[in-house]
C-alpha cells in the first residue's frame, strides 16, 4: 500500500516537508506524527493525494472499543496543513474503529480499507451539540439544537470520503430506543453531513444502522454520491438513505438501499424557515437506483421544499416491496414551488401505490408558519414505467383550491395484486394528460390516447462531467 518515493521525488518532498513541519510547530502540533508518503491513487477515490498517511500513524486503535475520537482529529488536523501542497488521504486499515464525530479539511479523502469499519460512539459525550440548521429553524426530531453528525463538514472544497467498500456503521439502536421512548434532548445525528461546500464526493461504501439520515449534503454544489450501499432494519425510525438539501447540481447513481424511511428525500427547509433562507435544490440526477422500503418512498421530493425544487430527473430506478415509487409531500404554509420534475424507466415490483402526491403532508416546525404560503406544484413528467403486484395505482391529491398542474404519465403499465383496491385512481385537485397508461387514469388525467410521450430533457447537468 505505501511506496518509497525516488530520490528525486523524496528530495522535494523533503523541502515541503520542512516547510510544512514549521507550520506544524507553530501550532503546537508534534511534527512526529505526520509521515509525508508517496501519492496515493486509487481509481475509487475519484483523485490523486500528494501526501498519506494511516491513523495509526496517529494512535488509532482497532479494537472495536478504544476510542479513536483524538486519533481522527489528530490525523486531519495535521493533514489538513498539505491542503495547499496537493492534498491529502486519510487511510483507516483494517479493524474496527470506534469513534465519535469528527470534522474533515479541503482537498482531502478519507479512505476506508474494505476490511475497515468505523463504528459511531454510543458515549453521548463524545456528541457535540450544534445549532439547528437556519433553513429547519429547529431540530427535527426536539426544539433547539442537534447532535452533530458522524462525519461532518463545513465550508470545505474538494473532500472525498470512499474506500474499497469499507463501512459506517452507526450502531444506531440506541438511539432508535430513546426516540421512541421520548427521551431526547436533541435531534439524532446524521451518519454523513457536509454543509456549505462544494466539490463533495462519497462513493464506493457501506453504510448501516445510522441514527437517523444517512448522508445529507447541505447549502452545497458539485455533489457526487455514487456506489453507496445503505442498510437498516425497515422499521427503524427516520433512517433515511440520502437526502440532498438545498443543493445545487447533485449527481446520485449506483445505489442500494434499504431503509426506514425514503431511500432518497430531496428537500430544501421547512416553512417561514425554508422560505426565508432562500435556497433551492436544482439540477439534481438520480440514476440507477434500487431501493426496498415498505413503509416509505423510493423517492420523495419534500415535505420540506420551502425554498423550492426544480429541475430534478430520475432514471433506470428498481423499487422493491416499497410503500410509493415517487411521492411529493407538501402542505399550505411550506410555500414555493415544486417543479420540472422527470422520471422515466422505472421498474416497481411489490408497492403499495406508485403515484402519490399529497398536499396535505402536514407536520410544521411551530405555529409562526404562514397559512398564506401555498406551494405551486408543476410540470411533473412519468414515462415508461413497469409495475407489478401492486395495491394502488395512485393517489393524487392536490390543495384545495390550489390544484396541481401539469402532471404527465405515459406508457406506464401497473399490474395489480390479487387483492386491489376498488378505487385505483384517487384524483383530487390535479391536472394533466396521460397515455398509454394501464390501469386507465382519472378523468382528471385526460387520455390522449398514444399521442404523447411525457418529456424527458436529453442535455446533460453540469455534474454528470464532474
Amino acid at each position: 500500500m505505501w511506496t518509497t518515493p525516488g530520490r528525486k521525488q523524496a528530495f522535494g518532498n523533503i523541502v515541503l516537508l520542512g516547510m510544512v513541519m514549521v507550520l506544524i510547530n507553530t501550532n503546537g502540533v508534534a511534527s512526529r506524527k505526520v509521515r509525508v508518503l508517496d501519492s496515493f491513487d486509487d481509481s475509487a477515490a475519484g483523485c490523486s493525494r500528494k501526501y498519506s498517511a494511516s491513523l495509526t500513524d496517529f494512535g488509532g486503535v482497532g479494537d472495536g472499543v478504544t476510542s479513536n475520537t483524538k486519533a481522527f482529529q489528530a490525523a486531519i488536523d495535521n493533514l489538513s496543513l498539505y491542503a495547499s501542497y496537493g492534498g491529502s488521504l486519510l487511510f483507516v486499515p483494517p479493524g474496527k474503529w470506534l469513534t465519535g464525530s469528527f470534522n474533515l479539511t479541503s482537498h482531502f479523502t478519507l479512505y476506508l480499507h474494505k476490511d475497515a469499519t468505523i463504528l459511531a460512539s454510543q458515549d453521548e459525550s463524545e456528541w457535540a451539540v450544534i445549532n439547528p440548521l437556519p433553513s429547519y429553524g429547529r431540530g427535527r426530531d426536539a426544539d433547539g439544537g442537534r447532535y452533530i453528525s458522524l462525519i461532518f463538514g463545513t465550508n470545505l472544497t474538494d473532500v472525498v470520503i470512499t474506500g474499497d467498500n469499507g463501512t459506517f456503521d452507526g450502531q444506531g439502536a440506541t438511539w432508535w430506543d430513546k426516540f421512541h421512548k421520548g427521551e431526547l434532548k436533541y435531534t439524532r445525528p446524521y451518519l454523513i453531513e457536509i454543509m456549505y461546500s462544494q466539490g463533495v464526493q462519497i462513493s464506493n461504501l457501506t453504510l448501516m444502522n445510522s441514527p437517523s439520515w444517512n448522508v445529507h449534503p447541505v447549502y452545497s454544489s458539485n455533489v457526487v454520491v455514487q456506489g453507496i450501499t445503505i442498510l437498516a432494519p425497515v422499521t427503524s425510525p427516520n433512517t433515511d438513505g440520502i437526502n440532498p438539501d438545498s443543493c445545487t447540481n447533485t449527481r446520485i447513481e449506483d445505489c442500494y438501499i434499504v431503509s426506514g424511511d425514503d431511500c432518497i428525500a430531496v428537500k430544501s427547509g421547512w416553512d417561514e424557515y425554508g422560505i426565508k433562507f432562500g435556497m433551492p435544490t436544482k439540477q439534481l440526477l438520480i440514476r440507477r437506483l434500487t431501493c426496498i422500503s415498505p413503509f416509505s418512498a423510493v423517492i420523495a421530493l419534500g415535505s420540506e421544499m420551502s425554498g423550492g425544487i426544480e429541475d430534478v430527473r430520475a432514471e433506470d430506478i428498481t423499487g422493491i416491496n416499497s410503500e410509493s415509487a415517487v411521492r411529493i409531500k407538501t402542505a399550505v404554509g411550506r410555500g414555493n414551488y415544486v417543479k420540472d420534475i422527470y422520471v422515466r424507466r422505472m421498474t416497481m415490483k411489490t408497492m403499495k401505490m406508485v403515484f402519490w402526491m399529497a398536499g396535505n403532508y402536514g407536520s410544521h416546525p411551530d405555529n409562526d408558519y404562514d397559512p398564506n404560503a401555498i406551494p405551486v406544484i408543476q410540470n411533473i413528467n412519468f414515462r415508461d414505467v413497469v409495475a407489478e403486484n401492486v395495491t394502488m395505482a395512485a393517489r393524487l391529491e392536490g390543495i384545495p383550491g390550489h390544484p396541481f398542474t401539469g402532471i404527465c404519465i405515459s406508457n406506464a403499465t401497473i399490474e395489480l395484486t390479487k387483492k386491489p383496491k376498488k378505487i385505483q385512481w384517487n384524483c383530487t385537485e390535479i391536472a394533466g394528460v396521460s397515455s398509454d397508461v394501464t390501469p386507465k387514469p382519472c378523468n382528471l388525467l385526460k387520455d390522449l390516447g398514444s399521442q404523447n410521450t411525457c418529456n424527458f430533457p436529453e442535455d446533460d447537468f453540469p455534474i454528470v462531467k464532474f
